[in-house]
């Protein structure tokens, strides 16, 4: 047989090695997807990879192994103004409003991502104001909420509404089942796009309700005040670790696993009283509380082949740095006149030193409009430093029950005392000069809505 009859045979080998060559090419110019998961009231002894032995989170265990984990993350003590923070990038002292408001022309990480090209929805937990408009207004293609316009009940037979539509279940149907599958569906569509996906999640916030899988379930429940005890808290722990493990094996099932980005933190601590157990030491849940107990959360990050395995990080992270993370790993451009006071923590997540934080700050006033009371503290690792004056040594007194005088500060923790009053410094002007008048701009919680469809 000649040389030439070989050609044909070469010219296949060589074109289909071309186009698996540019298939590769193609799948690494592309964007990766995002998924943001934040659990509702769930501090950071609940996590097995933290060292929490009451509860079974085998998939966050596993994410945290194959990904990275963060040791010091803190969020605000109480929901709405985490997720004001988490959404903007900005602290509450900027731009927050009232409890269960967000400013109606905040730029969220929702903009950012949709202006960038991605497919982009959020499902789960709302609790930013009643306007119809405003999850198209901060930027998700498509909702799927529980608590916007109204507040039904979230577990069994619950209410929500998608994408502006009410719709109420009757059927044993469980809220925190219903919005997870309509992530795995809006992941199921976009799969062929980057897109972004923000899930607050509606687990574990009380009332403490038994879950599908609870020996006490029942499917004919109906509202928020039945069937409450504070042992199913362990059964919503798991369950909620479940339905994450339910959208990461439809990531792999779609092959997506590699192309996502997934960060899972919690939105404030442990329900107030919450007993929970990291071996033989007790940790009484927080949440309200500026202190560890109310602030500290878990935080996840798995990226498969991007993170290094089985990272522990002892960083300072904040809710303020989520946006420019996600923003940094999807090549998702910042305006620049946006104030950000995040920053982003991907080159940790790569094993790199990256430009860890000295100090987080926090401005806390859940109630304004109702009350002007501030909490303001800037703090690391070992101190804190309040406003008032209040200092603490967080290694001997974690709980915040002796405050010290700075004036009496030596050695270590005087130079501490310092270095958090400059950073207190540096937003002792920052509040704008509306929202330091009390004229806030957005709808009391019982405003007036408007009129929506309905299906039942």
């Amino acid at each position: 047989m000649s040389k030439k009859s070989n050609w044909p045979a070469r010219l296949v080998f060589v074109f289909a090695l071309l186009c698996v060559l540019c298939g590769q090419l193609a799948a690494a110019a592309r964007q990766p997807n995002v998924i943001v998961i934040m659990a509702d009231d769930l501090g950071y002894e609940t996590i097995g990879a933290n060292g929490g032995t009451s509860y079974k989170t085998p998939v966050l265990d596993k994410l945290a192994a194959a990904g990275a984990r963060f040791e010091h993350c803190y969020v605000q003590p109480l929901c709405t103004p985490t997720r004001v923070q988490l959404m903007t990038g900005q602290y509450n002292v900027r731009n927050y409003i009232n409890f269960g408001n967000m400013d109606p022309k905040a730029v969220t990480f929702g903009n950012l991502f949709k202006q960038a090209g991605y497919a982009t929805c959020i499902t789960g937990k709302w609790q930013l104001g009643q306007d119809p408009e405003l999850p198209k207004k901060y930027g998700f293609d498509e909702h799927c909420l529980w608590q916007h316009t109204r507040r039904p009940p979230r577990y069994a037979n619950a209410g929500l509404e998608i994408n502006g539509v009410e719709k109420d279940y009757t059927n044993g149907e469980y809220g925190p089942d219903l919005v997870n599958d309509y992530a795995l569906k809006f992941v199921a569509r976009q799969k062929d796009k980057p897109f972004f996906l923000y899930y607050p999640m509606m687990l574990t916030h009380s009332p403490y309700q038994p879950t599908p899988d609870s020996k006490t379930w029942d499917p004919k429940a109906k509202g928020e005040n039945v069937n409450k005890a504070d042992a199913n808290f362990g059964d919503m722990v798991e369950y909620m670790d479940k339905l994450i493990g339910k959208l990461v094996a439809r990531l792999d099932q779609l092959g997506l696993r590699e192309s996502t980005l997934l960060i899972f933190l919690g939105d404030n601590g442990t329900g107030k009283g919450t007993r929970s157990m990291m071996g033989d030491k007790v940790v009484i849940g927080g949440k309200g509380a500026t202190t560890s107990f109310g602030m500290r959360v878990p935080l996840i990050a798995s990226w498969p082949g991007k993170i290094t395995d089985g990272k522990v990080s002892a960083d300072l992270v904040d809710s303020t740095d989520i946006l420019p993370t996600i923003c940094d790993a999807a090549g998702v451009k910042l305006p620049a006149d946006l104030k950000m006071d995040g920053r982003s923590f991907l080159p940790q997540l790569r094993g790199e030193k990256g430009s860890p934080r000295e100090w987080i700050y926090s401005w806390y006033s859940p109630r304004q409009g109702a009350d002007k009371v501030v909490r303001e503290c800037a703090f690391n690792r070992d101190f804190k430093l309040y406003r008032t004056g209040d200092f603490f040594d967080l290694r001997a007194d974690l709980g915040e029950k002796s405050p010290l005088k700075v004036a009496a500060l030596t050695g270590e923790a005087a130079a501490a005392a310092k270095r958090l009053q400059a950073a207190l410094d540096q937003f002792k002007d920052a509040r704008p000069a509306h929202l330091r008048d009390g004229k806030e701009d957005a709808p009391a919680a019982g405003a007036k809505k408007k009129k929506k469809n309905k299906a039942k």
